[in-house]
């Protein structure tokens, strides 16, 4: 029981599938969906209805029937309600159908899913449009009359298209009315298709046909126009046969041509046309209006020496049909003629280092192909016109068009001609006119496309008898100039269109002469772009210097070949960290910009775009850092710094050596008034006073005083008198210490004491002996004199001041005493003065 209640489920949908079946409805056998119409016009309104009766659905009489729709996956609004005869019925009502093809689903609430129990397909579209351009070609091959048509828009319906036909015995126009005759459908297109052909068959041949062409679908039926014919009328003949073309004698520029038509076109009376061109031509040249089935034709007005391309067709005479198409081609020749007419010449002179001779630089153009008369060989200068008798030797035969040689600095003539094959043409004089005429009122370029230049100017005020336009391409290689030059002919013109060589984004210089009788213009000048774009590139940003507030910047202008156009504007970016970005505009040709008021120490982002009158370019970036201090406050800081450096270095030498600066800036000087020897010199060796101009400019420190005894019987010399010699066997009592000098500011040590002074009868003297030292008197001790033994009193007067005595300089290495020293004076054995020691050492004579 239990595996019975679990299958039964299964078993329902089982059988619920199996009750389905395909077709116009879809049933349960119990369902049942109509709609109103399968197919509906594109946005109409569609109804339809689905109805359950659950006498035949016993599997759905457990409950109540929820019946709802789906427009394809779309669940749909619906009513439902209950009819006669146990039936549910449900309506639904979609007021705009917008959709080209759709199912339309019933479903039913069954087992809590929503099962699909019937369906309806309802397709929506237009009527046929209406075919147009209905044309038809009858082919002699094998007369089948093909025609061919233009579908209207889509219907998004299955349409069905036929070409149908009827007979018209008595109708001879091109419109004709509805034909009596039954219509056959004369031939159905393939799908997609929009033409077809009519087999011979149902053809009838020189009478008139009504054809048209008709579209049918399930909302209507379209009709092309009537189309009423005789297929011959539009018959399609084959093309003829150019059987030869030749040269009439005596007439040069006329050719004769013969052809024949092909088998199937024999019988009838044809018109045929004849076209022919050049290589150089840009159309070809049509001549109508030759009769015949076959047969000749003459044509003139050729140019010489030029290849041509000659075609033929036909079609019959009365002008109803069509033309055949074009033969095959055929080319000829004409035949060559000697060149004619002048030519544009140009030049320019310059006399030469040496002097004697002109440097002419001749350029023309090629004659025109209906002056050439043929394939030109090559050209010839000559400094003189062709005679009869002679032919003039030439400084130039060239196949190019241009010619440098040298000519005697007078030429003012020379002459240029042409040859082909058949000969040479009449010469040109060129007169080699100065450059020294008026020049344009004014001039300016305008692009007259991507590849020409339209030039115009202001005409002097004498009006030239031609002008001549130079251009050439900026920093292009000259090359060959017998395209970048032209001649306008016409002295009233005032414009002039160019198109040699000339290339988008490129750069021109245009030059305008006016040519004079007697003299050539002054050139006015000007550049040009046919087209502009923005420059290839920008350039590249270098730093030239910067500062805490300032960055000057320089780049090198863009090539011109690179430039795309005119350069309008160069305009420089810079942003710090923090986004604020500034910029400002140079206008050529500058090349440089200094961008000021920058913060110190800062970051900065600095591009440049370069920039024409079609757009710009931006370049790469450039870091740059700002510097906290300018370059005069990082020398004033760097002089300060060493300035202070110098005097601490000064001071510690100062500090390190204070002993020698002291002495050597400020030298200690020892006052002799405020020594003990003062105080302990005797009054008669005092020094009196004396007038201030007498006394010597210093006092001179007297550290060491040594009393020096002179041997017996040694007499001191008078003024003026020979010094005593001294008495043999004599020695000099040795001197003894008087003064005692201690501390660190005594110079010398030692002792002095007075000895005895001899009397002028032979006894001892006493000489005082002082040393003069720089050093002070610190630490000096007066020491008492020991105790002399007695002695006799002294002879005579004591030794006069020295200050007062008569002095003289030694001479150096004298090693003497002056002779003004008084034997009776005390001898200086040693002096010290400033600082510097000098000791003399004297003997008493």
């Amino acid at each position: 029981m239990a595996r019975r209640g679990a299958g039964t489920p299964l078993l329902l949908w089982l059988s619920l599938l199996l009750l389905l079946h395909l077709g116009g409805e879809w049933t349960l056998g119990c369902a049942l969906v109509s709609v109103g119409s399968p197919v509906v016009p594109l946005g109409s309104a569609v109804t339809a209805s689905c109805t359950i009766q659950h006498k035949l659905c016993r599997i759905l009489e457990q409950g109540k029937v929820q019946i709802t729709w789906m427009l394809d996956n779309e669940p749909m609004a619906s009513s439902q309600h209950w009819a006669l005869g146990g039936t549910e019925v449900s309506n639904l009502t979609l007021p705009q159908f917008n959709h080209t093809q759709a199912r339309l689903w019933c479903c039913v609430e069954w087992n809590g899913t929503k099962q699909r129990v019937g369906m309806a397909e309802i397709r929506a579209g237009y009527p046929p449009a209406k075919p147009f351009n209905l044309s038809c070609v009858l082919n002699l091959t094998d007369y089948g009359l093909t025609c061919q048509w233009e579908q209207g828009a889509d219907s998004h319906l299955p349409t069905s298209v036929e070409l149908k036909c009827a007979g018209h015995p008595r109708a001879r126009s091109s419109r004709c009315r509805r034909s009596r005759a039954q219509a056959v459908t004369g031939c159905t297109p393939r799908s997609g298709r929009s033409h077809c052909t009519v087999p011979r068959p149902l053809l009838q041949l020189y009478r008139q046909m009504e054809i048209w062409v008709s579209a049918t679908n399930a909302l209507g039926t379209a009709e092309s126009e009537h189309l009423c014919i005789d297929p011959m009328d539009v018959a399609k003949l084959d093309p003829p046969a150019l059987q030869s073309i030749q040269s009439i004698p005596f007439q040069t520029d006329c050719v004769s041509l013969a052809w024949e038509v092909s088998r199937s076109n024999a019988h009838m009376e044809l018109q045929c046309e004849l076209r022919y061109r050049a290589p150089e031509d840009p159309a070809w040249a049509l001549v109508t209006g030759i009769v015949g089935r076959a047969g000749t034709t003459q044509r003139c007005g050729f140019l010489f020496g030029t290849p041509y391309h000659f075609q033929m067709r036909c079609r019959r005479s009365s002008a109803r049909g069509y033309w055949s198409d074009w033969s095959l081609g055929r080319n000829y020749t004409t035949h060559e003629k000697a060149p004619a007419g002048k030519l544009d010449t140009w030049w320019s002179t310059r006399p030469t280092e040496a002097g004697g001779q002109l440097e002419v630089q001749l350029r023309w153009k090629a004659p025109r192909r209906q002056e050439a008369n043929g394939r030109v060989l090559g050209y010839r200068v000559t400094l003189s016109p062709r005679r009869r008798s002679r032919d003039p030797p030439f400084v130039c035969n060239t196949t190019h068009t241009q010619c440098n040689f040298s000519t005697p600095a007078g030429t003012r003539r020379v002459y240029l001609s042409a040859y082909n094959a058949a000969g040479e043409s009449a010469a040109t004089e060129v007169i080699l006119l100065e450059r020294k005429g008026q020049p344009l009122a004014r001039l300016w370029a305008v692009p007259g496309g991507e590849h020409s230049l339209w030039v115009y100017w202001e005409a002097p005020p004498t009006q030239p008898a031609a002008y001549v336009v130079e251009w050439q391409r900026v920093s292009s290689e000259p090359g060959h100039c017998s395209t970048c030059w032209q001649m306008e002919r016409d002295g009233a013109a005032t414009a002039a269109l160019i198109r040699d060589g000339i290339e988008p984004f490129q750069r021109y210089n245009l030059s305008v002469y006016p040519l004079y009788k007697d003299a050539i213009g002054v050139p006015v000048h000007t550049a040009a772009y046919s087209k502009q774009k923005a420059p290839s590139y920008a350039p590249k940003l270098h730093l030239r210097s910067i500062s805490k507030s300032e960055a000057e910047l320089c780049w090198e202008p863009v090539p011109v070949e690179e430039q795309n156009g005119f350069i309008t504007s160069y305009t420089i970016f810079w942003a710090n960290s923090t986004a604020e970005v500034s910029s400002a505009t140079v206008k050529p040709p500058l090349s440089s910009f200094v961008i000021r008021e920058l913060k110190p120490s800062t970051l900065y982002k600095v591009h440049i775009m370069a920039s024409t009158a079609a757009g710009g370019t931006n370049g790469t970036s450039l870091t740059l850092v700002t510097t906290v201090l300018d370059d005069i406050e990082i020398q004033f800081l760097f002089l300060t710094l060493g300035l202070v450096f110098v005097l601490l270095i000064f001071l510690l030498i100062c500090f390190q050596k204070n002993g020698r600066v002291k002495q050597q800036f400020w030298p200690s000087v020892p006052d002799p008034a405020n020594s003990s020897l003062g105080k302990w010199v005797p009054a008669e060796l005092q020094e009196p006073p004396q007038a201030p101009g007498v006394r010597e400019p210093g006092l001179a420190a007297i550290s060491t005083i040594t009393v020096l005894e002179r041997a017996a019987g040694k007499q001191p010399p008078g003024r003026g008198k020979e010094p005593a010699a001294e008495t043999p066997g004599a020695f000099p009592v040795p001197p003894r210490p008087y003064v005692r000098q201690e501390g660190p500011g005594t110079l010398g040590r030692g002792w002095a004491a007075p000895e005895p002074r001899r009397g002028p009868g032979g006894s001892g003297e006493t000489v005082q002996y002082a040393r003069v030292g720089g050093g002070g008197y610190q630490g000096q001790q007066h020491v008492p004199p020991r105790p002399a033994p007695a002695q006799p009193p002294l002879l005579g007067p004591g030794p006069e001041p020295y200050e007062n005595l008569p002095f003289h300089r030694a001479a150096p290495g004298d090693g003497g005493c002056p002779e003004e020293l008084p034997a009776t004076f005390p001898l200086l054995q040693g002096l010290r003065l400033g600082g510097a020691e000098q000791l003399h050492d004297c003997r008493a004579l």
